[in-house]
């Protein structure tokens, strides 16, 4: 979409925009606001969600912003559902399918009420990236301002967060500890507000969106509850004038130099599997083609320099002192792995932004040349099993499991597959793989953070490997392996395999497997039906019917 279709303008100017000045004027406006340039300021503040519960304070200091520039702000909603509260039931199915929702949502308020720029809050996992395709498809000048993340928390000398309460589910459930020392866990993970500390899906697309060039520098790490926050709201609402005048917009910033920046970003620290799904996606409301194969390129050169959880111990904080995002971009610059004329929302390039960046703490961020690993935390796998890609944090897979071979132990659902490791159902060497889970078949792409939790609760997770179609949380960890593409719904091999079959993993030799010979497998395709959908009403049947592969982006048709 051409941004010519916006712009107050032509909507509020001359006698023909009486009307629309009326309506203005019965709000309470005064003609100097209507005259400037009407931002829109999309908030997605709710009572629900931790990491949205204080962003009208954002939203307010956006204002200011804009109100201090010139500007004229104007507020509007957009939905934001919490992955945590939906976890592990049916509820999860609405998430990724919301990032679609959002996107459309906004594209509908800003043509139709023809703002000349875009201010967007948000700071949870979908909400985020449904908000850049937003941005991206609009192409109007827009920049992102997330609420940031919560505090670590901390109990008995140990720091905890979101993650450490479901692997205490699974560490209760194998009878390790007691009720009452399960819910004090509880109390004391989540201290307060914000996304979840560690480095799961919410922080890592905050962080990636500096590295793209629509978050100002900070605002992937800067914390929820500072004063620091604050001041990046109210700058991100100067800057939006800034842009307007320029006439910057999105298209200009979201390059294909700056998603290699995200991805190079996104290895050099591990983020969330997700951003695997979300940066394709973005990308193709840019109109351009973003496949896995750029990862995998990307992944084979940038050094893994940033273990924070759920691969590491190091949390949002941690990364936010020892120089943030800037100080990750400024270290990967020396190699020669960061487009530094890429421009960005302040109007600089990324290097300008970030070339005073140095590192405050080489524990939190190591040097380039002394890397955890000397290629990135998330890898690619293909084979038969999964000849489009299949998608694994290898910084958050124990070592014994990198390579591993072992008997698949099959669940058409998540529910199947966590009530048999409730049970106590999987032995040691197993391959777990949950199928029916994907775009399609789940509908939605369930994460499946109670299964992965409850294995690593129970002491596991260097022992079991799980595969499926669906997607893991970016808090998972161990030899989690998803996205399997194409999916069993769309008569992926992962849908003709059977318990015992042999699936072989080889995660630094970037393939995924099952040992079947081809005569075997076209005997199971001639007697293979698809299952009827799980979902046949309502907006999930209709997403259901339009999504496209996870290897894609998972974007709709």
């Amino acid at each position: 979409m051409s941004n010519a279709n916006c712009g107050s303008d032509r909507i509020k100017k001359g006698p023909g925009g009486a009307s629309v000045r009326t309506l203005f004027y019965g709000m309470g406006y005064v003609r100097e606001e209507i005259d400037r340039p009407i931002i829109g300021i999309v908030n997605s503040q709710n009572e629900v969600v931790p990491g949205h519960m204080l962003l009208d304070r954002i939203a307010e200091a956006v204002k200011r912003g804009v109100l201090l520039a010139g500007g004229t702000p104007v507020e509007f909603p957009a939905i934001g559902i919490c992955d945590g509260i939906a976890m592990g039931h049916d509820g999860m199915k609405y998430p990724l399918a919301s990032r679609e929702l959002i996107c459309d949502s906004i594209e509908a308020m800003a043509v139709a009420h023809g703002f000349d720029g875009l201010v967007l809050i948000p700071n949870c996992d979908k909400i985020v990236p449904g908000m850049l395709m937003a941005a991206a498809r609009l192409n109007i000048p827009s920049a992102l301002v997330s609420g940031g993340p919560m505090r670590a928390g901390f109990l008995n000398g140990r720091t905890l967060d979101f993650n450490s309460v479901m692997e205490q589910i699974g560490i209760y459930r194998n009878g390790g500890c007691t009720e009452e020392e399960l819910e004090r866990v509880a109390e004391e993970a989540c201290p307060g507000c914000g996304s979840c500390s560690g480095l799961f899906t919410a922080n890592s697309m905050n962080c990636l969106t500096e590295a793209l060039g629509m978050g100002l520098p900070g605002n992937g790490t800067a914390l929820c509850d500072s004063g620091e926050r604050i001041r990046i709201a109210k700058a991100a609402g100067i800057h939006i004038m800034d842009l307007v005048k320029r006439n910057i917009k999105p298209r200009d910033i979201m390059t294909r130099e700056a998603f290699e920046n995200a991805i190079s970003v996104d290895m050099a620290m591990a983020g969330s599997t997700n951003t695997v799904l979300h940066l394709p996606a973005i990308a193709h409301e840019a109109g351009l083609t973003l496949d896995l194969a750029a990862f995998d390129r990307l992944s084979e050169k940038t050094p893994y320099i940033a273990k924070l959880s759920p691969s590491g111990h190091h949390h949002m904080e941690d990364l936010h002192r020892a120089g943030g995002i800037s100080a990750i971009i400024h270290e990967l610059s020396k190699k020669g792995l960061i487009h530094t004329d890429c421009v960005t929302v302040t109007g600089a390039s990324i290097g300008e932004n970030t070339a005073h960046t140095p590192v405050r703490d080489s524990t939190v961020i190591l040097p380039p040349d002394k890397p955890y690993r000397n290629r990135g935390g998330l890898a690619i796998l293909r084979g038969n099993l999964a000849p489009d890609g299949a998608v694994v944090k290898e910084s958050a897979v124990a070592e014994e499991m990198l390579r591993h071979s072992g008997p698949a132990v099959v669940f058409n659902s998540e529910e199947e597959a966590s009530a048999a490791i409730w049970d106590k159902k999987i032995k040691k060497g197993d391959v777990i793989v949950i199928r029916y889970e994907g775009p399609k078949g789940g509908p939605g792409m369930r994460e499946m953070l109670s299964p992965t939790s409850s294995i690593a609760g129970m002491g596991l997770d260097k022992d079991v490997a799980l595969l499926t179609d669906g997607r893991f949380s970016g808090a998972s960890r161990g030899a989690s392996i998803g996205h399997i593409s194409p999916e069993a719904m769309s008569g992926g091999l992962i849908g003709l395999i059977k318990d015992g079959d042999i699936i072989n993993i080889d995660i630094p030799g970037r393939n995924l497997s099952v040992s079947l010979s081809d005569e075997e497998i076209s005997r199971r395709k001639a007697a293979f039906t698809l299952p009827e959908p799980k979902v046949k009403t309502g907006y999930l049947s209709r997403y259901a019917r339009l999504v496209t592969s996870a290897n894609t982006g998972a974007v709709l048709g």
